[in-house]
């Protein structure tokens, strides 16, 4: 065995595949989650995949001391992998403060109890929404791009708290950090075990895409056509999500072997090719023979207008890249969406 991770947020959706990517590479995984956004099933599914349960909690990590109590159950953890926050940019602009109070208390509480617990390393789940709408001469977006003023409270957390994390190792904490800026996840695991499982109406494109198509919503909103885009409809670099745990077991690898001097390494996480809603709509159709009913509607506050990565550091100090084509992961999509309605989930 590697050692042991303690996977924040790990029945969600990132997590969850993480959970699988690490398990198969040898660690050890101890999952803390409220399951807020995600179901508990999800360990079936894991479980499933890799012929192993990881260790699970159902806690709110805002909750300091019954934090605590379970790090003192699970002693010789090495390190942390943080996913659990609340994620919907559209929702953060009508609820503010559940975004800051439950984003910005899980990172201070975990920052707080890692050195009383050994803990060598955090990866934090950040997003490229830290970049907020990059000038022309910036995309596709380097590490080194400007941090914009955040267009949502969600993408605002984001950029503080990847402040508060390199505050605190400037300040002497003992521990080191790699922050990875995803651009945007999507398909699920091939063998449609897990994916994405939103509980109530889906706040992210491509479930709410997929349950378009299966008929369990009427149509699909694309939110605006009168961007300064090909076609309109806001441009995004869509990422495998199997593609994105990976990253994550490099770079828990990276700290714990101590592969690198630095404390903190930001890298961006996505595939270098910018693919527009209707684009992506109109991939999907072609991969499934499925068609999408979908609608223009006006533009929705805090969307960016185009954003894309330069994932070339990633691809040169990690030594990670993007695999996947967005055919085959809208296809993984689907037969995720098709197993859920086997199982009478939806």
């Amino acid at each position: 065995m590697k050692g042991k991770i303690l996977v924040a947020g790990g029945t969600g959706y990132i997590g969850s595949h993480t959970t699988v990517e690490l398990q198969k590479a040898g660690y050890e995984v101890v999952i803390i989650d409220d399951l807020s956004n995600s179901n508990l099933e999800v360990l079936d599914g894991i479980e499933k995949i890799t012929g192993v349960r990881p260790a699970f909690y159902k806690w709110d990590l805002k909750d300091l001391e019954g934090t605590r109590k379970i790090l003192q159950e699970q002693p010789g953890i090495d390190g942390v992998i943080l996913f659990a926050a609340s994620k919907a940019v559209g929702e953060s602009v009508k609820l503010p403060l559940k975004y800051y109070r439950n984003n910005l208390t899980t990172v201070i509480n975990m920052l707080e109890l890692m050195p009383e617990f050994n803990m060598k390393g955090i990866v934090f789940s950040s997003s490229c929404t830290v970049y907020g709408q990059p000038d022309p001469q910036y995309l596709p977006v380097t590490e080194e791009a400007p941090i914009k003023p955040a267009l949502s409270p969600y993408g605002n957390t984001k950029q503080i708290n990847e402040e508060i994390i390199q505050d605190t190792i400037h300040a002497g904490a003992p521990f080191k950090s790699i922050i990875l800026r995803y651009f945007n996840p999507i398909g699920a695991h091939p063998s449609a075990e897990i994916g994405e499982l939103p509980n109530g109406v889906p706040q992210n494109l491509v479930p709410y895409l997929t349950q378009t198509a299966m008929g369990i919503r009427k149509e699909l909103s694309v939110f605006g056509d009168d961007y300064n885009t090909p076609d309109g409809s806001c441009i995004r670099d869509y990422i495998n999500i199997v593609d994105l745990a990976k990253a994550h077991v490099i770079a828990m690898d990276r700290m714990l072997e101590n592969k690198s001097d630095q404390k903190v390494e930001i890298f961006n996480l996505g595939t270098g090719h910018g693919v527009s809603v209707l684009e992506l709509v109109r991939t999907f159709e072609k991969a499934t023979g499925v068609k999408v009913p979908h609608k223009i509607v006006g533009r929705r506050e805090g969307d960016i207008e185009k954003v894309w990565a330069n994932p070339e550091k990633a691809n040169k100090v990690l030594g990670w890249k993007a695999e996947v084509s967005l055919a085959d992961t809208l296809e993984s999509a689907w037969k995720w969406q098709l197993h859920l309605r086997e199982k009478g989930i939806q």
